[in-house]
């Protein structure tokens, strides 16, 4: 069944998004892909930052802007003036979810916090994302995915051994607090209908960084043994690391005793290392790290890494090959999932996106559309949501209040 021939898990959901940068949109892009209208208020004057981050752009769209805006309807507004306040105001009232990553108390001023709508709209679900969360000491403070990577131990866990802490290659901790805001929304949809309430849910950069420290984290807070980098290895399972063949590296991942035997015999024709009591468990494989990963970047130095791909894949061993980004975005498999989608666009002809990562039977998400452009939506939104005639939009276009 295909997404036209089927209702998508969100439809009928209108959401209100008065986010920019990445962590917001993306989780509207994600309500966005699971059937929800999404409406995205920008200023008239230049919309979300990310419309102006060049280079790299296509036409004339920035494409880190494209990234989390596909499917959402573009309304330009101008909050500072009380006719736009009242217009968002009134989508409020017509919407089920607000999204939000103002700078602390912004919004009351336009009467669009938290404490100001559930008094008038207490079906609304209100998410707000800052950097800090809106209750703590640091609540003030704007929130970047490279400062929470630093100050969420994320950055002092990741890089060499022996080198500089390092960021990961795309703001994560802005991704993952989307993707914890996302679940939080779908979360309080479900609580609504149960209790008929909305309410306020409180995304921190933050916390979702501090949550992601996982088995990091849990191993200090039981063993107070502080973390160390380990670059492209792993802490507790060896061998899972990068090794270099004779023509580049490979990723490989033994995940237990029996995958490590195999890989000694049948891979490497290395009995010997299969049967070193040393090496037999990964305890022991754990802690004779050092001498363990020598011995095993000698033999796979000896041969190129399609050759060591065939031999391990036969093994049952996990491994790949490590890809660059227009490798991964032509892989078979890649391709094949869906994860790719080039669309039309009304100044750039056409833009490629990759696509939703969530898969349903019965439910499917909605088949990407290019994200909007500026004010792209906003005659089409306050007519047929707000029932304003061309004449009152003309007003307020003339106005200033839109654009």
């Amino acid at each position: 069944m295909s997404s036209a021939q089927a209702p998508s898990p969100l439809d009928g959901i209108r959401v209100l998004d008065l986010s920019r940068i990445l962590a917001g949109p993306w989780c509207t892009q994600t309500l966005a892909d699971l059937g929800a209208e999404v409406w995205k208020i920008e200023n008239p004057a230049g919309g979300d930052d990310t419309r102006g981050w060049h280079p790299p752009s296509v036409g004339d769209q920035s494409t880190y802007y494209l990234c989390a805006n596909r499917l959402k309807k573009s309304v330009a507004v101008d909050l500072r003036q009380e006719a736009g306040a009242r217009l968002v105001r009134d989508l409020a009232a017509k919407a089920d979810v607000l999204v939000e990553n103002f700078r602390l108390g912004a919004l009351a001023k336009y009467g669009l916090d938290y404490e100001t709508l559930r008094g008038i709209y207490p079906r609304l679900i209100y998410c707000s994302i800052s950097g800090y969360g809106r209750q703590g000491p640091m609540a003030a403070r704007p929130g970047y995915d490279f400062l929470i990577q630093a100050e969420s131990g994320l950055m002092a866990i990741t890089g060499e051994p022996n080198g500089e802490p390092m960021k990961l290659g795309v703001a994560i901790t802005d991704l993952v607090a989307g993707m914890y805001a996302t679940q939080a929304v779908l979360a309080a949809l479900i609580a609504r209908g149960t209790t008929g309430a909305g309410q306020m849910i409180d995304m921190a950069l933050l916390d979702g960084a501090v949550a992601s420290l996982a088995n990091v984290g849990s191993a200090y807070l039981n063993t107070r043994q502080p973390s160390a980098r380990h670059g492209n290895a792993h802490a507790s399972i060896v061998p899972y690391e990068l090794f270099h063949t004779a023509d580049g590296p490979i990723a490989v991942g033994v995940g237990n005793d029996a995958q490590f035997r195999r890989l000694c015999v049948e891979v490497l024709a290395s009995p010997d290392l299969a049967a070193d009591e040393r090496f037999a468990t990964n305890t022991g494989r754990v802690v004779h790290r050092e001498q363990l990963v020598a011995r095993l970047n000698d033999a796979f130095k000896t041969g190129p890494r399609r050759q060591w791909m065939a031999k391990l894949n036969a093994a049952e061993i996990p491994m790949g090959l490590v890809r660059d980004v227009p490798e991964v975005l032509t892989a078979p498999e890649v391709t094949a999932r869906g994860m790719v989608h080039e669309m039309p666009h009304p100044t750039a002809g056409t833009v490629t996106l990759t696509g939703s990562p969530l898969k349903f039977s019965e439910t499917p998400v909605r088949d990407p559309a290019a994200p909007p452009l500026l004010g792209q939506h906003t005659d089409e939104v306050l007519s047929e949501v707000l029932g304003l005639s061309a004449e009152s939009i003309g007003e307020l276009r003339a106005a200033g209040a839109v654009a």
